[in-house]
């Protein structure tokens, strides 16, 4: 059975969750988006900042640590972000790290420089 992790994010009208944990595993897909509804326009480094603290809430909301995140799949509109995005994910994990892949991806939402897809095993850590 599948259940909704609420981490504060707001309700963005559309047939989505933010996360979802079924069976001790944590689905994310996150966005710098902040309580009100906006989205952080700043460099690459402030979206992608905001959008890992979205990962590390719905983590921590779903009984979990940053450490039990095993796979992360980032999007980015622009290649040359990937400098900037790599230094500020680097402060949230530590080894072994996640699986990882960047994949450059044209974004719907204007000036959104970077989607995250993250996977926790939250049950592996109970």
């Amino acid at each position: 059975m599948k259940k909704v992790v609420d981490f504060g994010l707001p309700n963005v009208g559309r047939p989505m969750e933010w996360a979802i944990l079924a069976d001790g595993i944590l689905y994310t897909t996150l966005l710098p988006i902040f309580a009100d509804g906006t989205f952080e326009t700043g460099d690459i480094r402030k979206q992608t900042e905001l959008t890992l603290d979205h990962l590390k809430r719905a983590v921590t909301a779903a009984g979990g640590t940053m450490e039990d995140v095993t796979q992360v799949v980032v999007h980015l509109p622009h290649p040359d972000d990937f400098t900037g995005m790599n230094e500020v994910y680097g402060r949230y994990f530590s080894q072994p790290y996640p699986q990882r892949a960047t994949l450059v991806t044209k974004l719907i939402i204007p000036h959104v420089r970077i989607e995250i897809m993250a996977y926790a095993h939250i049950a592996a850590a109970k």
